[in-house]
């Protein structure tokens, strides 16, 4: 079985070429923007989630929900680059980082884990699987996953590149499934969420990882009340900054302006698009 199960993009512009030509390597192309979203209607969903569903639910889980229901709207986006060819991913993963800390240093580690397919689950779902996966990587009883920590921690530090630039050759350009050598399949997903907003950030860009393919990086700033003008009179509303980087190999402005667009849409109207309350 492989890694992941994909089809080639068939057709390609001239432009998508000329990019997947200039640009060689994930350090190169990252393009960075950012959105503002106003909050007040999805926080006051979020409080009546909480008291109705008993689930003490965050912006994270709902990004979750959106960026499948995006992904799922806008296939083209849902895509990673092998041998210089753009293949469409077949499932749709949204990664999370995961705070812990390490049992042997007591220093504060980072883990993560993929929700799968997230568009055709409902938040209830969602919080339930999310709950359940940060629960087993933070008791590190996740085996798969272990294994994977424990092989990093043993190779001696001038093996770290060549290590990581294997494992993403064999895992995305070749598509093999390496599980049984204890690295989870399709551990990191189509886009790769960080919640820098939890930790008290107001912004951060997050740098495209080399070796996941991953195309796109999310960072969710933090809630704030501030000033803004509405119809002509300034009003105090909560706002939020959600931090895009995305390799323009696979994304270009066209793909973020449509993106932006479903976001804004699907998270400042919870009431419309998500679990009734």
């Amino acid at each position: 079985m492989p890694n992941l199960i994909l089809q080639p993009k068939q057709k390609l512009s001239s432009m998508r070429k000329l990019a997947i030509g200039t640009w060689r390597t994930t350090y190169d192309p990252s393009v960075y923007g950012s959105m503002s979203l106003r909050m007040d209607t999805t926080l006051e969903y979020l409080e009546e989630f909480r008291k109705k569903k008993n689930r003490r639910l965050t912006l994270s889980h709902i990004l979750a929900k959106v960026m499948g229901m995006v992904l799922h709207e806008m296939p083209d986006a849902n895509a990673i680059l092998r041998f210089n060819r753009i293949y469409l991913r077949e499932d749709i993963g949204v990664f999370f980082q995961v705070a812990m800390e390490d049992p042997q240093t007591g220093e504060l580690d980072l883990s993560g884990m993929v929700i799968h397919d997230p568009h055709k689950k409902s938040l209830v779902e969602i919080y339930d699987e999310f709950s359940e996966r940060v629960e087993k990587v933070r008791s590190y009883k996740d085996e798969k996953l272990e294994e994977t920590r424990s092989l990093i921690k043993r190779l001696p530090h001038f093996l770290l590149h060549p290590f990581v630039d294997m494992l993403g050759f064999l895992s995305y350009s070749l598509n093999l499934d390496l599980s049984q050598f204890g690295v989870p399949k399709d551990a990191l997903g189509s886009v790769m969420i960080t919640n820098v907003g939890s930790l008290g950030l107001e912004e951060a860009y997050v740098p495209l990882v080399p070796y996941s393919r991953v195309p796109l990086l999310l960072a969710l700033g933090k809630v704030k009340d501030e000033a803004v003008v509405i119809d002509k009179n300034i009003e105090i509303v909560s706002m939020m900054r959600i931090f895009a980087t995305f390799d323009h190999r696979i994304l270009d402005g066209a793909h973020a302006a449509k993106m932006s667009k479903l976001v804004t849409e699907y998270i400042e109207n919870p009431y419309t698009y998500f679990d009734e309350l």
